[in-house]
């Protein structure tokens, strides 16, 4: 696209613009001599199976509410055309407290009522996983909610959910991609704010999924537990406090600075509790008052972090639990505490392979599949027959009940207290809980590593190996190679193929410009399985 077309297509979009900084940042790009402008209008912000993710600026290339009412009317045109009843069963939409997320939620509403579709518009800031369980609960056609999860502040995103209470996969993506490519986003009709066709709905929503919460509780009778938490600015604050109430646990003692929720973030660099540093203001408020655990959710509270304090010396040190360690701890306790040869329990490709050795011992159904919680919720839809008890991904992602079919790090923070609980009326620790597990399985060990590359070096990458495997990688035989081409993931066993060998994984990343290696052995050091996934890296 040359220069001048992308300044008059920014003419264009300044007159539709209707917020007034959005006008002033585009008018200053027409102004000037910046390439800005180009690659704001060079294309559209893609619809993919994570919706639509972006910083807010103006232009087709980023987030902004011109940009929410075409993917608005695109996907409300996809529901209308192919879900029977979809107009009257309506779209459910929720938003979090990221900037400009509130006025997102409304033009949402305001372009599914001007084309005849209920909306049904919840009254507040709400986590994710309310969102996602409301969704079959009011037997809504779909489900839009409006957040960046655990992106830097600058971000929004708009995250669409089937009437299935799932995150849509593919083929549904590139549909609505396609009927969103058919609106001019400066030419999107609105109905009125008060329109018969939105519905603000009360407070139930929340109160209903709190409600709900005391069935994830396994075990009864335990000790009470010091549970430190932090919200990280996000929107799960409130929710969490009403939950550990509800189950009849003691309620957390909360970080004051990060509970009330604040788009900008202001005393964490990444609000992601993966992250370093992002849980250190927990970690010292757990030293403070003696608690038996941290724990922190995400902005949007459908990601959950651990911390929990050493043998050495409890009081001063803490350590992090990696996303595997606590789906290994959440997934031993789910099964060890559900009875019935109908469970099912699931994971992702990159995640350890230790769930489904616990599936096996327990003789329960086990499903492994591409990265990402959508493609979880599509496996629990395609096993109908059975009933999900356990699912997770290695990212902070946990499921621990049948619904919502989305990662909840609300419920997943509840049966996290009550390990604690139980370990603590059985006079261990979560570490030695860990250890049991390991005597058990095996001690697994996970690493990663992250190439910075464009996302054509990287598939480029994968596709070299997959057609010239090696023989050996640090001095280690290959002993087998699966390919999983869907998801443009290799998978290298070295020594043997399950069993004691070790996996190695490389996949270019979907979301940032990087090639992903994820390695995993049993019995071996970490630094011996990082210096394995560093040879065969690019």
């Amino acid at each position: 696209m040359s220069r001048g077309s992308s300044r008059d297509m920014a003419e264009k979009w300044l007159l539709a613009e209707p917020d007034e900084d959005m006008r002033r940042e585009l008018q200053s790009l027409i102004d000037g001599s910046s390439n800005e402008l180009e690659d704001r209008f060079n294309g559209r912000l893609m619809f993919g199976t994570a919706g639509l993710r972006a910083e807010v600026g103006a232009g087709p290339n980023r987030m902004n509410r011109l940009v929410v009412r075409q993917a608005a009317a695109g996907l409300v045109d996809y529901l209308l055309r192919t879900v029977e009843g979809s107009a009257e069963a309506g779209i459910l939409i929720g938003f979090d407290a990221r900037r400009k997320s509130d006025v997102f939620a409304i033009d949402t509403a305001r372009v599914a009522a001007a084309r005849g579709m209920k909306a049904m518009l919840l009254p507040q800031v709400i986590p994710t996983p309310v969102l996602a369980w409301n969704i079959t609960r009011l037997g809504a056609a779909a489900g839009v909610m409006v957040t960046a999860s655990h992106n830097p502040p600058q971000d929004n995103g708009y995250k669409v959910y089937l009437g299935s209470g799932a995150q849509i996969v593919p083929p549904h993506d590139t549909l609505i991609s396609d009927a969103i490519e058919s609106f001019d986003p400066t030419l999107i009709e609105l109905a009125p704010e008060d329109s018969p066709l939105i519905q603000v709905l009360g407070v139930e929503c929340v109160e209903d999924y709190v409600n709900w919460l005391p069935s994830v509780r396994l075990c009864r009778d335990l000790p009470s537990v010091k549970v430190a938490y932090t919200a990280l600015h996000g929107v799960g604050g409130e929710t969490a406090l009403k939950a550990f109430s509800a189950v009849g646990f003691d309620v957390p003692t909360v970080v004051e600075a990060q509970q009330i929720p604040d788009g900008s973030f202001p005393t964490v660099a990444f609000p992601n509790p993966e992250e370093p540093g992002a849980m250190d203001l927990v970690i010292e408020l757990a030293q403070k008052i003696g608690a038996d655990i941290a724990l922190a959710n995400d902005p949007d509270a459908d990601r959950l972090g651990v911390a929990i304090p050493t043998r050495e010396d409890p009081t001063r040190k803490w350590r992090l639990l990696r996303g595997d360690e606590i789906g290994w701890l959440l997934g031993d306790h789910v099964l060890r505490h559900t009875n019935g040869d109908d469970r099912l329990v699931v994971t992702t490709l990159v995640s350890s392979s230790l769930l489904g050795k616990m599936a096996r011992q327990h003789g329960v159904a086990f499903a492994e599949t591409f990265t990402g919680f959508k493609w979880i919720a599509d496996a629990v839809v395609r096993h109908p027959n059975k009933r999900l008890v356990f699912a997770y991904e290695q990212a902070l992602g946990y499921l621990v009940a049948d619904r919502p079919l989305d990662k909840d790090g609300i419920s997943a923070a509840l049966v996290m207290t009550e390990i604690v609980a139980l370990a603590k009326r059985d006079g261990v620790t979560v570490q030695d809980r860990l250890d049991q597990i390991a005597s058990e399985y095996g001690q697994h060990v996970t690493a990663e590593l992250s190439i910075k590359m464009s996302p054509s070096e990287g598939a480029a990458v994968v596709q070299q190996l997959r057609a010239n495997p090696p023989q050996t990688i640090g001095g280690r035989n290959v002993a087998g190679i699966e390919d999983f081409p869907e998801a443009n993931l290799l998978r290298v066993w070295l020594d043997e193929v399950g069993g004691r060998g070790v996996r190695l994984q490389i996949r270019p990343s979907g979301t940032e410009p990087k090639v992903k290696l994820y390695g995993e052995a049993v019995d071996m050091p970490e630094s011996e399985l990082r210096q394995l996934l560093a040879a065969l890296a690019p």
